[in-house]
């Protein structure tokens, strides 16, 4: 007595989107638990330097070697901040594989996820290191 056949059609679409939608809801949730536990270190000159960002960029940790002293202070910062770019870029290569593995890095939310990412950390990959 279905008056109506599309009806039928219709509400299976709606209950696919809905599932889709759960389901991509879900694996950003597990992709933003996971990228706010990344952090990355990098050493610059032998070790004498040595940084860690968060997973926001932030620098969290920066030790300097008791040997730094022998250096002037524009190499030490030269060097603190060579040691930023590249645990900075070693975060980005996190994020894209646990963006890779949850919702997929050829996804709209991937592909916006690490375009802001690297947006807000402005690395580039091609700057050359000390």
């Amino acid at each position: 007595m279905d008056d109506e056949p599309w009806i039928g059609p219709g509400l299976e679409r709606i209950d696919e989107w809905e599932r889709g939608f759960a389901e991509r809801a879900a694996q950003a949730k597990v992709l933003a638990e996971r990228t706010a536990q990344l952090s990355a270190t990098a050493q610059e000159a032998d070790g004498l330097v040595e940084v860690t960002v968060g997973s926001n960029g932030q620098v969290t940790d920066l030790r300097l070697d008791e040997k730094i002293r022998a250096q002037s202070a524009a190499t030490t910062a030269r060097q603190i901040l060579a040691a930023i770019r590249a645990a900075k870029s070693s975060l980005v290569r996190q994020y894209g594989e646990v963006t890779a593995e949850t919702v997929g890095a050829d996804s709209d939310t991937g592909r916006a996820v690490l375009a802001g990412l690297n947006a807000r950390l402005a690395v580039d990959e091609d700057e050359p290191r000390s």
